[in-house]
């Protein structure tokens, strides 16, 4: 099981109401954060959508208590090393694989050797970025956004 990974897509979407939008602006402008749980094979399990400007760590619980993950190792990058996360994941029954930031007070024990089944996620955003309407996100509401997500992780899977 492999922990969601977050990328940064370029939203052109200025003016209007951003209630149903998960919209956030950053140094790069207004972005959208697609937060996505892949197996072992790389197969998409959910997504998520938040803004932007939102830390990835922040949605991370909520969208693991969308998955199955007891009885798994999951892997993730540092930022997904907070101890309200890694709590989640061990009361969960499983295990993590999440390398400690350098400036952790009691960093743990990563197993390196296991962290880099990790490309899998970094593979599946790549392909997905193929379709020109995900790199862009010309779709307004999340929604309709969310949906081409789940049509362009269909298409990826019937390659």
């Amino acid at each position: 099981m492999i922990l969601p990974a977050s990328k940064c897509i370029k939203v052109q979407m200025e003016g209007g109401k951003t209630a149903d939008k998960a919209v956030g602006r950053t140094k790069g402008g207004l972005n959208t954060k697609i937060h996505a749980v892949v197996d072992g094979l790389g197969n998409p399990l959910y997504f998520q959508l938040s803004a932007g400007n939102i830390n990835d760590s922040k949605a991370a619980v909520d969208v693991l208590s969308h998955v199955d993950i007891s009885q798994s190792n999951v892997l993730a990058d540092k930022a997904y090393g907070t101890g309200e996360i890694l709590d989640y994941i061990q009361h969960q029954g499983s295990e993590y694989t999440i390398p400690p930031k350098a400036n952790t007070g009691n960093p743990w024990r990563c197993d390196w050797v296991l962290y880099k089944g990790r490309h899998l996620i970094e593979c599946f955003f790549h392909q997905i970025k193929w379709f020109r309407k995900m790199a862009t996100r010309f779709d307004k509401l999340d929604t309709s956004f969310l949906a081409f997500v789940y049509l362009a992780a269909i298409m990826i899977l019937l390659k």
